[in-house]
């Protein structure tokens, strides 16, 4: 149950802070009307449950959920099951994963057949009969979808205005923001947000990764040009190319996608950090709790540090309860304009060669973008080779590189490894292999410890000295040093702490980012005050800025202290 009022979870039925009754999750079911031809959306506790709303016919179950079928991607999968061209054109097309319904009856196409299907034949039929590719039948079918589900398209949209609304008002309303992907989740969240709100000049930042279908660099303009009154901000980040670090640290995997902090979540911190500083912001997000185990498990309203990856916002989200079906009720019914790529059968349009598509997805994107298509595939395959995978095109063409864990067989994987001699001359001292010379920025790691003072430290040594921030007594001892097998190292000793243990742990955590740091900018991501900057330049703690949380060196926010120590680990 969730109270909108209050926005808090509860197993009641009326809110226990303000007696309001709470909204349920109640399961959504799909059944068919073979009459109309047409899904009906049913409530599980609905009383009227297996009767069409419009013709008053019985109805059957179908799906837990479905999505429309284009006609680009109706003529695509005529193609795919070898049927006449055209043949689907007079019939009601839907689609759920890896199965399709075809007037209600069911087809599915399992992924090892996109695998062998000559992708330039298609392509070659597809331009042959485009031409012809009427939308007469099924724009029909969508009237009348949206006319018998009318009943829950007015109770999503209210409950979701009361909810944006709810949200919105503990925050003024220049510090409310809608993230915006280009995907139609996101697309439904911004028109929900605007008309529940009346504000066109709503801010919305546009996360571009660098790795978007260009139908997604072409819906945004045009979303941008259809709200001209928004603030619309580009979130991107112009110092890294993504090939250019798959060398360095490998392509992203499912367990590894450094590309979303690096390509997306940083980009974005950055932009809410130039607009709003150090004050705490709302934004809200398409997230849907059906889309993933893992969504599943988030809060509608989120602000735990442990679970929010820019710990500047609170994330909000109005369609947490909505299905696919839903959100394609609300854009066809509400005449919104949406990406080009959902016509064409993708059914999410994040990046175009992320490791979670599927195999329907990289099929798509091989007939719709075959230069790029390659151009990824020969590179996974150079990949391969490098690491020693004695079959790379198997290793690539299976999938088997999405399910990659560490940096086994790269170089680069020795940059996180921890390497230090204890001191034999002073207690409670290590000595710590270093990548690179001993300098200001090394140095800089270090304020989140407390106050950094070069002055007080031993000039001919070039010691620093670092202060609890709270006492101004000295606990870190930093100093460069010589050391037998290290071409670089600093000797850092702890003193007056009781855990001397605890702290050279976090000390450690500094050393790898040092010697490892990829300018992921996961770190940005975690400094709710704005205090840490990665740039060309390096790796810089603002002391006037940074209050000493130690959230970018707490494990719970960064295992290992680096982003790099989970993607470049090795057995």
């Amino acid at each position: 149950m969730w109270c909108n009022k209050c926005n808090i979870e509860t197993n009641d039925s009326t809110c226990p802070l303000c007696g309001e009754v709470t909204v349920e999750d109640f399961p959504v079911e799909i059944y068919w009307c073979s009459n109309c031809r047409i899904p009906v959306i049913q409530v599980s506790v609905q009383a009227d449950k297996g009767t069409c709303p419009l013709c008053k016919n019985k109805t059957r179950y179908m799906t837990a959920d479905l999505r429309p079928v284009f006609p680009e991607e109706r003529l695509l999968v005529e193609l795919i099951l070898q049927k006449k061209p055209h043949e689907y054109i007079e019939k009601s097309v839907w689609a759920c994963n890896h199965r399709y319904y075809i007037d209600g009856k069911s087809i599915a196409i399992s992924n090892s057949l996109y695998q062998t299907i000559d992708a330039d034949k298609i392509v070659e039929l597809l331009h042959q009969f485009q031409e012809g590719n009427s939308y007469e039948h099924f724009d029909n079918y969508l009237k009348t979808f949206v006319l018998a589900n009318r009943d829950r398209l007015n109770y999503i949209i209210d409950e979701a205005h009361r909810f944006i609304r709810n949200a919105a008002s503990k925050y003024p309303e220049e510090r409310v923001v809608v993230s915006f992907s280009g995907g139609k989740d996101s697309t439904v969240t911004a028109d929900l947000a605007l008309k529940a709100l009346s504000n066109p000049h709503l801010v919305h930042i546009f996360g571009d990764t660098t790795l978007e279908f260009p139908s997604t660099i072409e819906y945004a303009r045009r979303f941008r040009e259809a709200h001209p009154n928004a603030i619309f901000q580009i979130a991107k980040n112009d110092e890294q190319n993504f090939r250019d670090v798959c060398e360095d640290i490998g392509p992203p995997a499912r367990m590894m996608r450094w590309c979303c902090s690096m390509f997306k979540t940083g980009p974005i911190a950055r932009v809410i950090n130039s607009l709003y500083r150090n004050q705490q912001i709302l934004t809200f997000y398409g997230i849907r709790k059906s889309e993933s185990a893992s969504r599943s498990k988030y809060n509608r309203i989120e602000d735990s540090a442990d679970a929010v990856k820019i710990q500047q916002q609170t994330v909000a989200s109005p369609i947490f309860f909505w299905k696919d079906i839903d959100i394609w009720l609300y854009l066809i019914a509400e005449n919104i304009d949406f990406n080009e790529a959902y016509r064409l059968g993708y059914d999410r349009v994040g990046c175009w060669c992320c490791p979670n598509n599927n195999r329907r997805a990289q099929f798509l994107s091989k007939i719709y973008m075959p230069e790029q298509s390659k151009k990824w595939r020969d590179f996974l395959v150079g990949f391969a080779k490098k690491i020693g995978k004695p079959d790379p095109e198997v290793y690539v063409d299976t999938g088997k590189w999405k399910a990659r864990q560490g940096g086994n067989g790269l170089a680069s994987a020795n940059d996180v490894k921890i390497k230090f001699t204890n001191c034999t001359a002073e207690e409670y001292a290590k000595i710590y292999r270093l990548v690179r010379p001993f300098d200001d920025e090394l140095v800089g790691m270090f304020v989140p410890f407390g106050r950094v003072a070069p002055e007080l430290g031993k000039k001919l040594l070039r010691e620093v000295i670092v202060l609890d921030h709270r006492t101004n007594v000295p606990i870190l001892s930093l100093q460069p040093f010589n050391q037998d097998g290290y071409e670089y190292a600093v000797k850092v000793r702890t003193m007056n702490v009781a855990a001397h243990d605890d702290l050279q742990r976090m000390v450690g955590y500094q050393i790898r980012k040092f010697n490892a740091c990829r300018k992921c900018l996961k770190c940005e991501s975690l400094c709710r005050i704005g205090a840490i900057t990665i740039n060309n330049f390096g790796y810089y703690i603002d002391p006037q800025k940074c209050v000493h949380c130690k959230t970018c060196m707490t494990a719970k926010y960064l295992d290992g202290g680096c982003m790099m120590d989970k993607y470049l680990r090795t057995k």
